[in-house]
């Protein structure tokens, strides 16, 4: 006879949705950062691609100068040296130094198209390799993208299965916004006015957010840009300790895998994670890796 299993506590269920909300992402800040690498590799192909046209008409006027001096030297060789060393106006030093300006100007004109040909021929290779980066990255981006979709129905059952729904529903905040001045001021009212609206991987506002997205979008309101990554946000701004905290800063959890954005009193505001909304809650939520000032 087989032993019946005990149901999951609620408490088991809630653990196991959340750590694979954690988990989900984990996936969804990787994929940021591949987004932000693309973005960047495309930005390099186009210039690239752009410099091609320059670099190939300078080419052109090089190789034309290098063809002159061989026709040159094809027709007059050694002798048209020698006889103006030999025969030419003025004295054998005069004579001699017009020869090495010839020579100087010729060389100037040689090394010239070398460094031309050299220039052509990298950026040719160097747009090859970027566009190979480029697809390849596509390609990445596309599978993590497919596996953002795969575990977020998951997650969503897990949801549905525990909670009755798969995503919680929020509404806006309807009490006080902390007066807070300058650039900070305006990230943390942003910040406010995004609260209840869904998490969403991959977005920025205004209609919906990732934890990245939320504080790249809050600041970028107050002309600061940062990239859209948990993980390349750390490295952009200025490390602060806890004491040091004021509104506008940002909190970062997870070894980096979560951000949110500090709105004083012991409170961050956050985009949590799949099935949820922004919200305004404690800061110690879970123990922090560090605070940053942008």
């Amino acid at each position: 006879m087989t032993a019946a299993h005990a149901a999951p506590s609620t408490r088991d269920i809630n653990k196991r949705i959340e750590k694979a909300s954690n988990d989900l992402e984990d996936v969804t800040e990787s994929y940021n950062k591949m987004n932000i690498s693309l973005k960047k590799t495309i930005a390099d192909e186009k210039a690239l691609a752009a410099s091609l046209g320059p670099a190939k008409k300078a080419l052109e006027v090089a190789s034309a100068q290098v063809g002159v001096i061989a026709a040159s030297a094809y027709k007059t060789g050694n002798v048209g040296t020698m006889n103006i060393i030999l025969d030419g106006p003025g004295n054998l030093m005069d004579r001699m130094s017009v020869v090495e300006q010839m020579s100087r100007s010729r060389q100037r004109e040689i090394d010239a198209f070398t460094a031309t040909t050299k220039n052509y021929t990298s950026r040719q290779a160097a747009l090859k390799i970027t566009q190979a980066k480029q697809a390849a990255e596509a390609k990445e981006l596309a599978a993590r993208k497919k596996k953002i979709e795969a575990d977020l129905k998951k997650l969503y059952a897990m949801r549905r299965s525990a909670y009755g729904q798969a995503r919680e529903t929020g509404s806006s905040y309807s009490g006080s916004v902390p007066s807070v001045s300058g650039k900070a001021g305006i990230a943390v009212r942003y910040a406010f006015n995004a609260i209840g609206k869904p998490y969403s991987y991959g977005a920025d506002g205004p209609g919906s957010y990732d934890c990245s997205g939320l504080t790249s979008a809050a600041w970028a309101a107050a002309g600061k840009s940062l990239p859209h990554n948990a993980a390349a946000q750390w490295s952009a701004v200025s490390h602060i300790s806890k004491s040091q905290l004021a509104p506008g800063d940002l909190v970062f959890y997870r070894g980096l895998g979560h951000v949110g954005i500090y709105v004083g009193g012991g409170q961050i505001i956050d985009a949590p994670h799949a099935g949820t909304v922004v919200k305004k809650r404690s800061m110690n939520i879970m123990t922090p890796y560090g605070y940053g000032r942008p």
